[in-house]
């Protein structure tokens, strides 16, 4: 991987991907070898999810501190060149933490940060849907100071309301268009019936996002709703997990995962190929490992 093949900034990639692609489709790159097999199968955008990371840590997303998002985002960043969106859940805590985490999350090499309207501290609760959002002036507010913190003004600001849920459709788009007015580049929402999803890009001037699976509709189908960017948190995770208990589980069960050894460890000879050693054994071969 040549890191000075672009000197498009983060926020610039993200930007370039919005501008030149019908729909940007952001999936979960939790860890540098997520991030690179997203690179691979052509993704130009990832995202770093709260939740997701949460549940690695076996603790809720309310419970994660700055650093540890910013570490892995560093981890992410630094093996791929893809565009990093970071969950930025409510900024921890009011106008001046976001203030902060915008620092933070821009210096550890992220495209944009995601940031929502609850109430924080974020409380576990919202896992099982009890959300309580703030007033709209407190978001914008902290809008205002996430906008005032990013150095490159290509850093991408998305804000997501939670209000099509918490409160009404027309709520949300009255939330979003403010939120929009304040500074945000994106505005996020979670429409709950077709009629939304076909109405909200009529109701902005903005690019919109939202949450979903990458299957919930084909490209074109997004592209013709007027929908901008999909990030998908769910897929990578959850297809890990259920493989993972599969393996282990019918192992416990039967004394074999009735997986094919071969195959497993001709994909285990894979993973060095997608970590990008190539470029470390090309150092060595020059260096440490160099014949007279």
């Amino acid at each position: 991987m040549n890191r000075g093949r672009t000197r498009m900034t983060p926020g610039q990639k993200l930007r370039r991907a919005l501008a030149s692609e019908k729909v940007v489709f952001a999936p979960l790159t939790l860890d540098a070898l997520t991030g690179r097999i997203a690179e691979r199968a052509g993704f130009p955008a990832g995202y770093i999810s709260g939740g997701a990371l949460g549940f690695v840590h076996g603790v809720s997303e309310a419970l994660l501190t700055l650093s540890e998002i910013a570490d892995v985002t560093q981890h992410v960043t630094a093996r791929t060149d893809i565009a990093v969106i970071v969950d930025g859940g409510v900024g921890f805590g009011d106008a001046v933490h976001m203030y902060r985490t915008i620092q933070v999350i821009e210096a550890s090499g992220a495209a944009g940060i995601e940031i929502e309207d609850q109430v924080a501290p974020k409380r576990v609760s919202h896992h099982r849907g009890i959300e309580h959002l703030v007033e709209i002036g407190e978001m914008t507010d902290k809008i205002c100071a996430a906008v005032d913190a990013r150095t490159d003004a290509d850093f991408v600001i998305i804000a997501r309301t939670g209000a099509v849920r918490n409160e009404s459709f027309e709520k949300a788009i009255e939330r979003g268009n403010a939120y929009a007015d304040a500074g945000a580049d994106i505005i996020m929402l979670m429409p709950t019936n077709e009629l939304e999803w076909q109405e909200a890009p009529r109701r902005f001037d903005v690019p919109l996002a939202t949450i979903t699976s990458l299957d919930a509709r084909l490209p074109a189908e997004w592209a013709a709703l007027g929908w901008d960017l999909i990030i998908d948190p769910f897929t990578a995770q959850t297809a890990a997990v259920k493989a993972i208990s599969t393996a282990y589980q019918q192992f416990r069960q039967s004394g074999t995962t009735s997986l094919d050894r071969g195959e497993i460890f001709e994909d285990y000879r894979l993973l060095p190929d997608i970590a990008g050693f190539q470029e470390l054994y090309d150092i060595e071969d020059r260096t440490t490992e160099k014949t007279s």
